[in-house]
């Protein structure tokens, strides 16, 4: 199962100036860009659903030649929910009610369907009179186009870009154009590592898909054929050392399991120290068990190493 919460959490919070540049450029123009402070995580508790709330990202900022400040509130969804829009206005009145400042609030969509426009407001109506019209910011990432960001020089346009509307022909072009910018966006390898790895998760591609973007790979400019091919050997290294790590995680609970069957129940520092021998310790542990009688036999083996 993906964790939809965290990849987004994760992009947003190291790419939090970018995301408001991308799509809310008139904010950008009257904010203090260095003056970006996020808040300590609010938890909230939904009485209508019974259920603790906790709001994903919000922080302060300080507008342009000016002495106050205000708020920039984000929620990521990554389904469509009923009456989603009544539980954006309880954050913003309980934030307001907090810190006592302006809130602009925005919510990401990242669902793939249904492809219907989501709300944008939150009113209360009376036959003869509407009390409250509450507003808020909706990214839509179903109802954009990938094609349009290709040119943003932007971090998170070459993330996102695997949300947006891909044609299933066009999956594995739409891979490599996001690499591509990517690449060209001269970030560091950390910061190369979050979106490559925000990319690859959202544009798996099957075995046909593979071979059309190595070929397609294949055309592009050199220089640029080599960062790109540099990123994606950096997956595949990563790739490697999870299942060898993995590997000798499934080796060392399976001699576990054999030692506790031979000694009996081991404590938890000895079941610790197994788990951290390597590969080859392991392998020579295995041979030895075969004439452990007691626990006390386990001990002087680690003794001996």
């Amino acid at each position: 199962m993906i964790d939809h919460d965290r990849l987004f959490k994760e992009l947003l919070s190291n790419f939090f100036p970018e995301f408001i540049e991308l799509f809310f450029p008139a904010v950008s123009a009257y904010w203090e860009r260095d003056s970006i402070e996020f808040l300590p995580q609010e938890i909230f508790t939904d009485v209508t659903e019974g259920k603790k709330k906790i709001l994903d990202i919000a922080a302060k900022a300080a507008f342009r030649n000016q002495d106050t400040l205000f708020i920039i509130h984000i929620e990521h969804q990554s389904y469509s929910q009923t009456d989603f829009e009544r539980r954006m206005f309880n954050y913003f009145a309980r934030l307001h009610e907090k810190y006592t400042l302006p809130i602009y609030p925005i919510v990401i969509y990242s669902h793939d369907t249904p492809t219907t426009p989501e709300p944008n407001s939150y009113c209360i109506d009376f036959p003869n009179k509407r009390i409250l019209e509450f507003n808020y910011e909706v990214v839509q990432l179903n109802q954009l186009q990938w094609r349009d960001f290709i040119n943003q020089q932007n971090p998170v346009a070459s993330a996102l870009m695997a949300k947006m509307q891909i044609n299933t022909q066009e999956r594995p072009i739409a891979k490599l154009a996001s690499l591509q910018l990517l690449a060209s966006l001269g970030l560091n390898p950390a910061q190369i590592q979050l979106i490559s790895g925000f990319i690859d998760t959202y544009i798996k591609l099957n075995t046909e898909e593979q071979a059309l973007f190595e070929s397609q790979l294949a055309t592009i400019e050199p220089r640029q054929q080599e960062e790109v091919m540099q990123i994606v050997t950096s997956w595949m290294e990563e790739g490697i050392e999870q299942g060898v790590e993995q590997g000798r995680q499934r080796e060392a609970a399976l001699i576990t399991r054999q030692i506790n069957r031979r000694v009996g129940a081991l404590s938890p520092e000895l079941q610790e120290r197994i788990q951290g021998l390597s590969f080859d310790a392991l392998e020579d542990l295995g041979e030895a068990l075969l004439d452990f009688n007691e626990v006390v036999d386990l001990e002087v083996w680690f003794e001996s190493r």
